[in-house]
């Protein structure tokens, strides 16, 4: 059934064509540019057709159809959905991409036509407008939240996050994790700017997820097990941690007298310039567990910092804590911190609707 769509047919053919041929150091950047340019004419399409809805599935059908044909996999219906939902949550980059390219707009760019050249083909790279492969992208189309959205682009870009870590980090809720552990005036900036390091709060998560360590949640085990788990995973654990860290020792010992010590988990971070003390706790928080790892501090900062570095912090993990007894026990000023663990992916329900409850707090 013929429904007027030979325009736009010539017009993504034209693209399509003009994409493949293009020589490019960055074949994912093309690939997005091309999805988001043939969003763009599906909506300008659907714009000048009559009841949007259905006429708009009608097109996508046919456009999907003729499209498989000549181009092969890679055109269903529903991959062009997902390219006009990509333009119309990422339309404002429109302006951007016209901009780039010595000042020649591409996306006002003549298409291709049969007797152009080689040259006009091309599609040039747009470096930073699009920074994320088309798969990275289509996982991110599912998260409805604009802010959380953002934020979880801008952290894969900076970290260099695989599809399966964006995903991971996702499930394990950074996000919410993130926001919850921040005075509300800054959780705007994980939309804006990501996570940002410049004080010890700034890399502190509630709670900390530790699922990737394999260990039942219902199981027995002791801090030498939850311990030796984390350094067989110490990759996992680093970026659980967060940015900026670096790994030192495990059971670092120091010595007063003929007595000696034992910090469970050494790490330094480069971005706070400070070395970061980690014990674990695998029951109740007591305050003689604030207590030594206020001494531990004390002893690196007094005997282990150089005079450039940032005073050290004190992490404590544990499996329940009691802020009251944190705020008693340990000076306004201290940087020493507890936070939660859990060996599961906490609930994204439950999770967001702390952080409804807590920005309405107030």
């Amino acid at each position: 059934m013929k429904i007027g769509i030979e325009t736009l047919l010539i017009e993504v053919r034209s693209l399509i064509l003009s994409a493949r041929k293009s020589a490019s150091r960055n074949i994912n950047t093309i690939q997005v540019i091309t999805n988001f340019r043939i969003g763009r004419l599906i909506v300008e399409h659907e714009q000048k057709g009559k009841k949007r809805a259905e006429y708009g599935g009608k097109v996508l059908s046919e456009l999907s159809s003729r499209l498989t044909v000549e181009f092969g996999r890679g055109f269903s219906q529903s991959n062009l959905e997902y390219m006009r939902k990509f333009y119309l949550i990422y339309k404002e980059k429109n302006l951007r991409i016209s901009q780039t390219v010595s000042g020649k707009s591409l996306m006002k760019a003549e298409l291709p036509v049969a007797n152009q050249s080689e040259n006009q083909l091309s599609i040039p790279v747009m470096e930073n407008i699009f920074t994320l492969s088309w798969s990275h992208y289509l996982f991110l189309l599912s998260i409805k939240d604009t802010k959380e959205r953002c934020f979880y682009e801008i952290e894969a870009t900076q970290n260099g996050w695989s599809l399966s870590e964006l995903k991971r980090q996702f499930d394990a809720s950074l996000y919410e994790r993130l926001a919850l552990s921040r005075k509300k005036e800054s959780v705007k900036l994980l939309s804006e700017k990501g996570q940002i390091i410049e004080k010890p709060q700034d890399m502190l998560k509630s709670p900390y997820v530790l699922e990737f360590l394999g260990i039942d949640e219902k199981a027995v085990y002791s801090e030498t097990d939850l311990e030796n788990a984390i350094i067989n995973k110490i990759e996992h654990f680093l970026l659980e941690l967060g940015k900026g860290f670096l790994f030192e020792a495990r059971q670092k010992r120091f010595t007063f007298g003929s007595e000696h010590f034992y910090v469970d988990l050494v790490f330094y971070n480069r971005l706070l310039r400070a070395y970061v003390l980690i014990d674990l706790k695998i029951g109740k928080l007591t305050h003689k567990d604030l207590g030594q790892m206020q001494m531990y501090v004390n002893y690196y900062d007094r005997h282990v910092k150089t005079g450039y570095e940032r005073p050290t912090v004190g992490i404590i993990l544990c499996k329940m804590k009691n802020n009251a007894l944190v705020e008693l026990t340990l000076p306004e000023n201290a940087k020493v911190y507890a936070s939660e663990y859990q060996l599961y992916l906490p609930s994204k329900e439950e999770l967001r609707k702390k952080l409804i409850e807590w920005g309405e707090e107030e």
